[in-house]
């Protein structure tokens, strides 16, 4: 069964929430209806980044795929030329 997409913000929202309430971690993910596995997940991917800051780092990830993209395009176009240069030769 799939579960639900969270986006960024919310999954900050809910860590913050389980650091900021005398809550329990269980009495969180109980509450949000997640397994604890997923928050400590979350903990380890996003620990004390703020929204903007996380906001960011998706922006940068999502950057630096389109210039490996990019990068693997030239790089393939290079391999082309040369083999074409080797065949008229």
């Amino acid at each position: 069964m799939k579960g639900k997409r969270y986006s960024t913000e919310t999954k900050i929202r809910i860590l913050r929430e389980a650091e900021g309430s005398d809550k329990t971690i269980q009495d969180v993910c109980r509450a949000r209806q997640i397994s604890e596995q997923t928050f400590h997940r979350w903990k380890r991917e996003f620990g004390m980044m703020e929204v903007d800051q996380a906001k960011q780092l998706k922006e940068l990830q999502k950057e630096n795929a389109r210039l490996k993209r990019m990068l693997a395009d030239e790089m393939l176009g290079k391999e082309l030329l040369k083999e074409a240069l080797e065949k008229k030769l």
